[in-house]
C-alpha cells in the first residue's frame, strides 16, 4: 500500500516546500523594503503562475505580489499565457474580412448548380429532413439550398471554423437570451450571417454590432450611442435588444421564416412581398419580390445552421478557445479608467480586453452619474481587481495627473462625424485632424488596408468634439476644495489639461491646499 502513496506524498512535499520558500522570500523582500505587518509581495514571475494554478487553495491564499496603494502601483508582469483565447480569436478580434465576405455573399450569391461529390444529395435530403423535425424553420430540401450548401463547404471552410471558433464564446450568452424569450435556439446562427461574430461590425449603411442595429432601432430598443460608448456593440445588451426586437416581429408575422427575411428588410418589405405574391406567406414563394440581399438571407442561414449541426460530419476542426462567456464576469467601474491601465494592474492583454469589451469605442471606460458602465474580466483576474479596487482608482488617478492630454468629454453621438474623403487625404491625415487613431478610423468602417477612394465616405467619432468650445464657456478661476487634486479639477473643466494649470499658477508641484485659488484660462 505504501508504494502507490510515495508520488503524492513526494508532491505534496514539494508543493508545501515551494509555497514556504514563497512565503520567506517574500516576506525578506518585504522587510528590506521597510513594509510592516503582513504586507507580502511575491516575486514576480510567480504571481500569475500561482494565479492560474490547478491547485486552488494554494491560487487563492498567496496574496498579490505587487501590494497597490495611496496612488502607487509596482509594475505587474503581463502573464505570457494569459491568453485565455488563442492567438486565432485575437487575429480576427477587429479584422473584418469574415464579416465582409459574408456580407459579400449575401448580395452576390451564385444560385448555379455546385458540384460537390462529398455531399450526395440523398445524404443531404436525409439530414435536411431530421433538422426540419427538430427546428421550427422551413428546412425542407430544395434545389438552390443545396447549391449554396454545397458552395459554402466548397469554398469557405477556414472562415467557417474560425467562426466555430468564436462561437464557443459567444453561444452560451445568445442561448441563455433566446430561451429567457422562448425564441428558437437557432436564431443564435443569425449573428453569423448578421456580423460574423465581430462585435464591432458596421455595415455600408451603419448597422452596427453582432446583430447589426440601425441608430434608429437601437435607440428603440434602449441602446444608447455616444463618443465613447456604442451599447450596440455591447454583446449582452445588444442580444438583449435582438431577442426583444425579434419576439416582436414574431408576434407580427407568427412565422419565423418571415421573421428572419422582417429582420434584414424591415416588416415593410415584407408585407410588401405578401401583396405581390398574392397573399401568400411562405417565404420561398415571397423570395422573387424580397431585396435582392434578403432573397439570399434565409438560404444563408440555413446553409449555416446545416454546416454547424454537421460540421463533425463534414470533417471541420476549429481550434477549441480555453474560455467561453460564462468564464468571465463584470465590476461596475467607480471612476474613469482607460484600458491601458487595467492592463497594467490586471496582466491582462489590451487586445483580450478590447474583445471582452467591445461598445468601448476608444478603449476607455467613462464614469457617469446614475449610469452603470461595467467592465468584463476572465473570472481568475476579477479578484485581483476587487480585492484592490481603491488602490488601482488611486494608480488610475496618479497617472492622469502626469499627462497633459485629456481625453473627450462623453457626448452624444449625434455629432459623429461622416467624413468624406477629398483629394490627397489618407487615414493619418484625417486621424490627426479629429483626434483618433489609424486603427479606430478602419475598425469604425471595416476597412481592410489603409487605401481610401475620393468620395469614399468615413464614420469617425470625434475627440476634439467639444473641449474647443467648451474652453470659452469655462470659469477663469476656481477655488480647491478639501479632497480635490489637479486631475479632478481638470475634468471638471474640458479642454483644460493639469499641466495647463500648473503652468498658469506657477507650480512646480501637483500639492494643493483648501482655499487656493487657481487660474484656469489666461483671460
Amino acid at each position: 500500500m505504501m508504494k502507490p502513496l510515495l508520488p503524492f506524498l513526494m508532491l505534496l512535499a514539494s508543493v508545501t516546500t515551494f509555497a514556504q520558500d514563497v512565503k520567506t522570500e517574500a516576506k525578506n523582500v518585504g522587510q528590506e523594503n521597510g513594509e510592516k505587518g503582513d504586507t507580502i509581495r511575491l516575486p514576480e514571475q510567480d504571481f500569475f503562475l500561482l494565479l492560474d494554478n490547478d491547485d486552488v487553495d494554494l491560487a487563492n491564499n498567496v496574496p498579490v505580489h505587487k501590494i497597490i496603494k495611496d496612488s502607487l502601483v509596482f509594475a505587474l508582469l503581463d502573464d505570457p499565457g494569459a491568453a485565455v483565447i488563442d492567438s486565432l480569436w485575437q487575429q480576427e478580434l477587429f479584422q473584418s474580412s469574415l464579416y465582409m465576405n459574408l456580407k459579400d455573399s449575401l448580395l452576390n450569391q451564385e444560385y448555379n448548380e455546385v458540384v460537390f461529390d462529398e455531399l450526395p444529395t440523398d445524404t443531404l435530403k436525409l439530414r435536411l429532413q431530421k433538422l426540419n423535425a427538430k427546428t421550427p424553420f422551413n428546412v425542407e430540401y430544395n434545389p438552390l439550398l443545396e447549391n449554396v450548401i454545397k458552395s459554402y463547404l466548397k469554398r469557405n471552410k477556414k472562415g467557417m471554423e474560425r467562426l466555430m471558433a468564436l462561437s464557443t464564446y459567444y453561444f452560451p450568452l445568445f442561448e441563455q437570451k433566446l430561451d429567457h424569450y422562448n425564441i428558437p435556439l437557432e436564431i443564435k446562427y443569425l449573428a453569423i450571417v448578421e456580423s460574423a461574430l465581430n462585435p464591432r461590425a458596421r455595415s455600408r449603411v451603419g448597422a452596427t454590432g453582432l446583430w447589426q442595429f440601425m441608430f434608429a432601432t437601437g435607440k428603440m430598443h434602449g441602446l444608447d450611442v455616444s463618443s465613447y460608448v456604442d451599447e450596440r456593440m455591447d454583446p449582452v445588451l445588444a442580444t438583449e435588444a435582438a431577442a426583444q426586437y425579434l419576439s416582436t416581429l414574431y408576434r407580427v408575422f407568427e412565422d419565423w421564416d418571415l421573421v428572419l427575411a422582417s429582420y434584414n428588410s424591415g416588416p415593410g418589405n415584407v408585407s410588401k412581398a405578401i401583396r405581390r405574391s398574392g397573399g401568400s406567406t411562405n417565404y420561398w414563394n415571397l423570395r422573387p419580390y424580397l431585396p435582392r440581399e434578403t432573397a439570399g438571407y434565409v438560404p444563408a442561414f440555413l446553409a449555416t445552421m446545416y454546416i454547424f449541426e454537421y460540421a463533425e460530419e463534414h470533417g471541420f476542426q476549429p481550434p477549441h478557445p480555453r474560455t467561453t462567456y460564462f468564464e468571465t464576469d463584470t465590476i461596475h467601474t467607480k471612476r474613469m479608467l482607460t484600458f491601458e491601465q487595467i492592463s497594467q494592474v490586471t496582466g491582462v492583454e489590451r487586445e483580450m480586453l478590447q474583445f471582452l469589451n467591445p461598445s468601448y469605442k476608444l478603449d476607455v471606460i467613462p464614469f457617469i452619474e446614475d449610469k452603470n458602465y461595467s467592465l468584463r474580466l476572465p473570472r481568475n483576474r476579477t479578484g485581483l481587481f476587487v480585492n484592490n479596487e481603491n488602490a488601482i482608482y488611486g494608480y488610475a488617478e496618479a497617472l492622469e495627473e502626469k499627462k497633459e492630454e485629456t481625453l473627450p468629454e462623453l457626448v452624444k453621438a449625434e455629432t459623429t462625424v461622416r467624413y468624406r474623403v477629398r483629394r490627397g487625404d489618407y487615414l493619418g491625415k484625417i486621424a490627426e485632424r479629429y483626434g483618433v487613431g489609424v486603427s479606430q478610423i478602419k475598425q469604425w468602417n471595416n476597412l481592410r488596408s489603409n487605401n481610401l477612394r475620393i468620395g469614399q465616405r468615413l464614420i469617425i467619432y470625434p475627440r476634439k468634439n467639444t473641449a474647443t468650445a467648451q474652453r470659452s464657456s469655462s470659469p477663469k478661476t476656481y477655488t480647491v476644495r478639501r479632497g480635490d487634486s489637479l486631475w479632478s479639477i481638470s475634468k471638471k473643466f474640458p479642454g483644460v489639461t493639469v499641466q495647463e494649470i500648473k503652468n498658469l499658477n506657477n507650480m512646480s508641484s501637483n500639492r494643493l491646499k483648501p482655499g487656493m485659488k487657481l487660474k484656469l484660462s489666461d483671460g
